[in-house]
């Protein structure tokens, strides 16, 4: 995979085994800091934490908890996990999660374009999913998915009920930017890593990663359209060779819809936001369209920024050549010509004598 050249010693399995490790100790870490400042904030101990986690509506201060908790956790496990494996490993992490460095602007700007874009053609995947049965044979697993999910979908409702700004700015923050980074870390940053290194396939990489991702949530009825983002969030790192395209993608598809709840709320749009009703037809169509027209952009885009960036020029007698890195060993020097740098014309040093 071109980007990720870096060798790795351990294998891949090992390695992800590591990681799940680092995980759980990160998220236990994460949550006894998260039940210290509850504790202290607001005189919730231990005993009184599962009364309150299991109907935080009856309590002033269950919304907060509930924040404190699934943002330190979250940040604390997936977060420093992944961030902290390649140091366990003698690497430096700017270099194992962004071995591309330094990319434009605009690939953050195109990222989160592409994520708002690609909503309703996902929204038909959404309602599909959501309205998937299972055979009749197991009936008892689906009742029992479906009475969790509703649950699951009740505690995201209280989480997102925004009775003040502040309160969409925190959310924003717990659920969006948190996620962005702690999960982007681990499924595009490490997860995909590791299978791309395994079946030595950069696709198979995107697409198990994204499986796992999506398994990740236990939300059997949105499965599918998780997976499909995981993807295009898997292709974008893929291709830039750097976590903050992917990062600002995930932050765009969850901070925009915090926004639509918001915006919802406080009577300025009509729109549903938390419906799995389909979009229309022609709404669907044109959405993939631009879907597929800014993928098939952003990989070329991609691409040539790699090229322009790999290359090395060199002057002969015959002109200025351009050669491409691979081709050209970093520990040898050419030993004929003059290299063409931001400089000017340098002559290569000549080897010592023995």
């Amino acid at each position: 995979m071109k980007g990720f050249a870096r060798p790795e010693t351990m294998h891949p399995a090992l390695t992800m085994l590591l990681l799940a490790l680092l995980v759980v100790a990160g998220m236990c870490i994460g949550m006894f800091l998260a039940v210290s400042v509850v504790t202290v904030t607001y005189g919730v101990n231990l005993l009184r934490l599962p009364d309150v986690l299991a109907s935080p509506s009856r309590y002033s201060y269950g919304w907060a908890v509930l924040m404190w908790l699934q943002g330190l956790s979250l940040l604390a496990g997936f977060g420093a996990g992944a961030y902290f494996l390649p140091v366990l490993r003698g690497m430096k992490p700017v270099e194992y999660f962004a071995p591309r460095r330094p990319v434009p602007a605009w690939w953050l700007v195109a990222a989160m374009v592409l994520m708002i874009v690609s909503m309703p053609a996902l929204s038909g995947l959404v309602a599909w999913n959501a309205d998937a049965h299972l055979p009749s044979w197991l009936y008892d697993l689906e009742k029992a998915a479906r009475e969790k999910e509703d649950q699951a979908q009740a505690l995201t409702a209280f989480l997102t009920k925004f009775s003040t700004t502040t309160r969409f700015l925190i959310a924003l923050l717990v659920v969006a930017v948190v996620p962005a980074i702690a999960e982007e870390l681990t499924f595009r940053g490490v997860v995909l890593r590791q299978f791309s290194r395994w079946t030595n396939s950069m696709h198979w990489g995107v697409w198990l990663s994204a499986i796992v991702f999506s398994a990740i949530h236990m939300q059997f009825f949105g499965f599918v359209p998780r997976m499909l983002l995981g993807v295009l969030l898997g292709y974008l790192f893929a291709w830039s060779g750097n976590i903050l395209v992917p990062m600002a993608a995930h932050f765009a598809q969850n901070g925009f819809q915090l926004l639509l709840l918001f915006l919802q709320q406080r009577g300025t749009i009509s729109f549903d936001a938390d419906a799995n009703e389909p979009m229309s037809w022609p709404l669907m169509l044109i959405s993939l369209v631009l879907t597929l027209g800014l993928l098939y952009w952003l990989q070329r885009q991609f691409a040539a920024h790699e090229a322009a960036t790999t290359e090395a020029h060199v002057l002969t007698g015959h002109g200025v050549q351009v050669r491409a890195e691979a081709d050209v060993p970093p520990a040898a020097p050419p030993v004929a010509g003059h290299t063409l740098t931001s400089h000017g014309i340098e002559t290569p040093p000549k080897a010592p004598s023995v």
